[in-house]
């Protein structure tokens, strides 16, 4: 099974989610004509890290998500990508996807909260791993820092998942990180990373693009430069993790009963 995937790699302009969503439509409608079946936005892309002001942005994010609804609909095409939601007074850095069919579906709150921009004080983390069926095959996600953190990671791989698709918003400074990591995450779960950073400058911090997929091997199928908006597409084609699996029985060959005893210290 194949499936053409579109990451919209964006300089998110802070505070201002009309332009933001003029960009994200601007790079939807290019990715339908690639004839992608699903696009995938940075993290928080419509409002950027503006946190302390959450609930200003309330009646803009569900405007913005019908019109993404009505797009998807219209275009047939899945969108994927990190947006900041609003329930019941508390913030969430929340994965949503916008079916073809119009659908939204907010699957995955995110679970780690990134302490050095002030996430903690803002947001409620999630607390419930989430897949989803599409016709291609099993999807399901993560949100920046959660890359850090390779238990989520491997229960998506033992469960069943073919790619995590990653939104971030990640820095320069670390840009070597991001690159390690991704590549870590893939060759250790034997799936695919796809993987959409943002650009540009945010007060004082650039973030580093290299927006990219990455297969079972660990290879990068398409990336992106660190400085443009740029949206890359490429097919994948999900029969490569059988055949890596196969090759190197990593997820048959672990051993849990040992995982979980405490190491002898001597």
């Amino acid at each position: 099974m194949t499936i053409i995937i579109s990451l919209a790699q964006m300089n998110i302009k802070l505070r201002n989610p009309a332009v933001n969503l003029e960009k994200c439509i601007s790079m939807i409608k290019e990715a339908s004509k690639r004839g992608s079946d699903l696009v995938l936005l940075p993290e928080l892309w419509s409002t950027g890290y503006d946190l302390s002001n959450a609930s200003q942005y309330i009646n803009d994010n569900q405007l913005i998500l019908q019109k993404l609804q009505n797009i998807a609909k219209e275009l047939r095409i899945n969108i994927g990508g990190s947006f900041l939601e609003t329930i019941n007074n508390q913030h969430y850095n929340t994965f949503i996807y916008i079916l073809s069919d119009g659908t939204i579906n907010k699957d995955y709150q995110k679970i780690h909260l990134f302490r050095l921009m002030d996430e903690h004080l803002w947001l409620t983390g999630g607390n419930q791993l989430h897949m989803r069926k599409f016709s291609w095959g099993i999807c399901t996600q993560a949100i920046c820092y959660d890359l850090r953190f390779s238990e989520i990671f491997r229960n998506y791989a033992i469960n069943g998942a073919q790619i995590v698709f990653v939104s971030a918003e990640w820095p320069l400074a670390r840009l070597s990180h991001w690159k390690t990591l991704l590549r870590a995450r893939a060759i250790e779960n034997q799936l695919f990373i796809a993987a959409v950073n943002c650009v540009g400058k945010t007060g004082e911090e650039t973030f580093g693009g290299n927006s990219v997929i990455i297969n079972p091997w660990g290879e990068a199928v398409v990336e992106a430069g660190e400085i443009e908006d740029e949206l890359v597409t490429s097919e994948i084609d999900l029969n490569e993790i059988e055949k890596v699996r196969n090759q190197i029985p990593i997820l048959s060959d672990r051993r849990p009963d040992v995982y979980d005893n405490e190491p002898i210290i001597e």
